[in-house]
């Protein structure tokens, strides 16, 4: 008797799994379909972009060496196309480059297009503050101190990337003002700090026996 009512209640499932098979089959299909259609989408998504950064590296190395054979305008043109439509990360550092590239014919112009980067809030901090310092390292034969550090006193703090060139340069900007507390502030940030650089902590200590002593209270 049990073999019957177990025979039964098979039938009976077999006859719901049929009905609902029936009702649903069509979404099923076409969820199935939607998952392989989505996962085809994305593996081919990542493809096209693997090798649109691979193009854009090889597209960046080339503009480079015209770089280092001195066609600067051929480089400059190559890192502004770059600058244009390569993916994200070789647009940033293919700004910094062409700017690289006009500071050899036009220094305020370089400057300019630093700053345009350094003020781009959809670039990274580092790049940001690389900006920064690029464009005073331009500007520091003729721009003022209060300038300069209105410019480079962030990228000059305690956890900043580039904080030692910021600092050099914001000792030699204010020494050139004959500001020597303020050549001596900078000066004593960079000889406090431990990762100073021994090239910069050199030239440091060179520009600091430059300047006057302190006066005695």
């Amino acid at each position: 008797m049990s073999e019957l009512f177990n025979e039964v209640d098979e039938e009976v499932r077999r006859d719901q799994l049929k009905k609902l098979w029936d009702r649903y089959s069509i979404y099923i299909v076409a969820g199935l379909l939607l998952i392989i259609a989505s996962v085809g989408g994305w593996r081919g998504y990542q493809y096209l972009e693997a090798k649109k950064a691979v193009e854009a590296g090889a597209a960046f190395d080339k503009a480079a060496e015209l770089s280092e054979a001195n066609k600067h305008a051929e480089a400059e043109a190559a890192f502004a196309d770059l600058a244009a439509k390569a993916p994200a990360g070789y647009r940033v550092l293919a700004r910094l480059r062409m700017a690289a590239e006009i500071a050899s014919r036009d220094q305020q112009a370089a400057a300019k297009v630093f700053d345009e980067i350094a003020a781009d809030g959809s670039v990274g901090v580092a790049e940001r503050d690389l900006a920064r310092v690029r464009a005073a390292q331009l500007l520091l034969e003729t721009t003022t101190y209060p300038n300069m550090k209105t410019r480079l006193e962030a990228a000059a703090g305690p956890d900043a990337a580039f904080r030692h060139t910021a600092r050099e340069l914001l000792a030699l900007s204010a020494w050139r003002a004959n500001d020597a507390a303020a050549a001596r502030q900078w000066l004593d940030l960079i000889a406090n700090d431990g990762a100073t650089p021994p090239s910069l902590r050199s030239r440091a200590e060179a520009l600091q026996a430059l300047l006057p002593p302190v006066a005695k209270s």
